[in-house]
């Protein structure tokens, strides 16, 4: 995210005294428009759209909302406006030239479900070390007395997420 963040307040895209592209948001001051937008997944299947790609919303709309925080924290938290998380909006932009410059994070990260992916290996690989603990702790109380009856509790397992998202930028000038 980091990575994503630092261009888009760093990208120089605007012109400065008859100078090609010499100028960032971040110089110009400019406002920066973050719309999470899913459909940037999409595949085609035949004639319809599928968005089997595009990350659950359990984990997109807190990675929208970490990613304008951090938008927020590198730039001008007031320059920084986001949209409606999963709702239906009519956005009235204009575009300063025939210009679409897509971003794109460093290879390993281009995979949209590639932190998914890791969290669920991580994940599967915390159940199985879990399920192999209880099971050595099931034949050490069978060999105890029995006296005892019962075993402590595992200890709860926390999971993260933090999960690519499609965002769809816009600069505009205030």
């Amino acid at each position: 995210m980091d990575f994503v963040t630092k261009k888009i307040v760093n990208i120089r895209l605007w012109d400065d005294d008859g100078k090609k592209w010499d100028k960032s948001v971040k110089d110009l001051g400019y406002e920066i428009l973050c719309i999470s937008q899913f459909t940037l997944a999409l595949e085609m299947k035949g004639n319809k759209p599928d968005f089997h790609d595009a990350m659950n919303p359990e984990y997109s709309e807190p990675f929208y909302n970490n990613f304008l925080d951090l938008m927020r924290s590198m730039y001008k938290p007031g320059k920084v406006k986001g949209g409606v998380f999963g709702g239906y909006m009519q956005i009235h932009i204009q575009n300063d030239g025939p210009v679409t410059i897509p971003l794109d994070t460093p290879s390993s990260l281009q995979d949209p479900n590639f932190l998914l992916k890791q969290e669920r290996k991580q994940e599967a690989a915390r159940k199985r070390d879990q399920k192999s603990k209880d099971k050595s702790e099931s034949k050490n109380s069978d060999k105890k007395s029995s006296t005892i009856t019962s075993q402590e509790p595992p200890s709860d397992i926390q999971q993260t997420s933090d999960s690519l998202k499609n965002v769809s930028l816009s600069q505009e000038e205030t």
